[in-house]
Parts: structure tokens; C-alpha cells; sequence
């Protein structure tokens, strides 16, 4: 076989082999790959040794994720939602919250905490997460409630708002932080949530995703701010475009000292 291999491919028909089968060849070809003289053509095989280590590392971690869900399937517990939210701190722009519901045969490694994934990772991931889980909702609070209500109050009702846009009723609700006042579900507040149940860590990542892509549409419509550049949280260059331009329509006022 690695004969063979030296006779037909260079290194960059070899790469272009492993592209159209996603960088997952059989072991015959991977042995191939990494027995070839050829310096460049077992740097592919090496390759795919290392995303091949980097696949079972993301599926082992997303079974640990996946206890707690795992512990009320157990008991008979039928729907787990997990919920999150994004857009706490910000000075600008609308707080958004996910519920995400996923099946016991879910299959999405790699989700994790959104704010240890890079944005092209979170987009690759929200993709996989619409297509694959049972339910999502999102539900938003915009910068007028969260002015008038506090933040911990916009908080929950996107929260409650998202929870109710699910399409079906969980038997339990799994939310990143503390219980959801006024919510009729049964309900589990998880300390860092989102770093310990799958179905949290789903929710983070939808919940950033549509946020992140809510400031760049208004980024063009209030274009001196550079929404799309800090999603409105408080950067020297955003207090600086305050200073400059002044409020916008989407400003919390209560926490820019308006």
C-alpha cells in the first residue's frame, strides 16, 4: 500500500484525497500515509492522527456533559431543556436567552461554553445544534425593558420568553445560574451550567450566536459604534464613540448614566 501510495499521489493529490473524505481515511490508508518516505505526505498522516485524538477528546467530553441530563433520563425524566443567556453587561443592545432541548442520542461534540469557542466555531456549532436537537426557542429583551425593569428582570423574562417558544412542555428545565422566579416548571439552577450540562452549554451558544448577529445588522443601522466589532459590551473604542456621537436609540440608559 505505501508503495502504491509513493507511485500515485503527490503530497498534494494525498491532500486532496483526505479533503474529500473529510480527513477520515480508513487505518490501511492512514498507515500508508504515515509509513510513505516522503516528509510532507506523513505530515498528512499525522494530521489525521491528531484530529482523529481531537474527535474522541470532543466526544468523551460532551458524554461528561451530558451526567446530568443522563441522571434525570435515569429516573424516567422524559424532556431536559437546558437555558442560558447572553447580553448581561453590555451597554448596548438586546439580552438574549436560548432554551435548547436535545434527545439521548444526541451527537454534538464540541459544544461547550460559548465563550470558550472562537466565533467561526460557535457558527459551525449553531448549525449543527439547530439540526440536530428536539426543540430550541429564543426569546429577547430589549434595551427599553431592561432600562425599566433592571437587568436581572430582563434576564428572566427572556429566559421565561425562550422556555415558552420551545413547542413542547419540559419535565424539567436545567438553567445556567439561579431558578427562574415566576417559572410554573419544575426547574434546576446549575452553578457555571454552561461548562457542565450539554444542554446549557447548547443554549450559551445559541443564545451568543443570534445576539453576535443581531449587533452587526445594528451596526449598520447606528454605523459609528462598531457594534459589530464589540456587540455593544463597554470597550474603550465603544465609550470613546459614546463620547464622540452620543447615545443611541439601543443605549441602556440606566447603565450608561443617562
Amino acid at each position: 500500500m505505501a508503495e502504491a501510495l509513493r507511485e500515485l499521489f503527490t503530497v498534494a493529490t494525498a491532500r486532496r484525497t483526505l479533503e474529500r473524505l473529510g480527513w477520515a481515511p480508513d487505518d490501511a490508508f492512514l498507515g500508508a500515509l504515515l509509513a510513505d518516505r516522503r516528509a510532507g505526505v506523513r505530515a498528512l498522516g499525522k494530521r489525521v492522527q491528531f484530529l482523529r485524538a481531537k474527535a474522541q477528546a470532543e466526544r468523551e467530553h460532551m458524554q461528561q456533559m451530558l451526567r446530568l441530563e443522563e441522571a434525570q433520563w435515569n429516573r424516567g425524566v422524559g424532556i431536559v431543556a437546558g437555558v442560558d443567556e447572553v447580553g448581561r453587561g453590555p451597554l448596548a443592545g438586546p439580552v438574549v436567552a436560548a432554551a435548547v432541548v436535545v434527545d439521548r442520542n444526541v451527537d454534538l461534540p464540541g459544544v461547550d461554553d460559548s465563550k470558550r469557542l472562537s466565533p467561526a466555531r460557535r457558527e459551525v456549532l449553531f448549525a449543527e445544534i439547530l439540526s440536530k436537537c428536539r426543540a430550541m426557542g429564543v426569546g429577547m429583551v430589549w434595551q427599553d425593558v431592561v432600562d425599566r425593569e433592571n437587568i436581572r428582570q430582563a434576564t428572566f423574562m427572556a429566559m421565561r420568553k425562550a422556555l415558552g417558544r420551545l413547542g413542547c412542555d419540559p419535565d424539567i428545565v436545567f438553567v445556567d445560574g439561579e431558578r427562574i422566579p415566576g417559572l410554573s416548571l419544575r426547574q434546576m439552577g446549575i452553578c457555571r451550567g454552561d461548562q457542565q450540562s450539554l444542554s446549557i452549554a447548547a443554549a450559551s451558544v445559541v443564545a451568543k450566536v443570534v445576539r453576535d448577529r443581531i449587533m452587526v445588522v445594528l451596526d449598520r443601522k447606528y454605523p459609528g459604534y462598531e457594534f459589530s466589532r464589540h456587540k455593544g459590551y463597554g470597550t474603550e473604542a465603544h465609550r470613546e464613540a459614546i463620547a464622540r456621537l452620543g447615545l443611541c436609540p439601543i443605549h441602556r440608559r440606566t447603565f450608561c448614566g443617562a
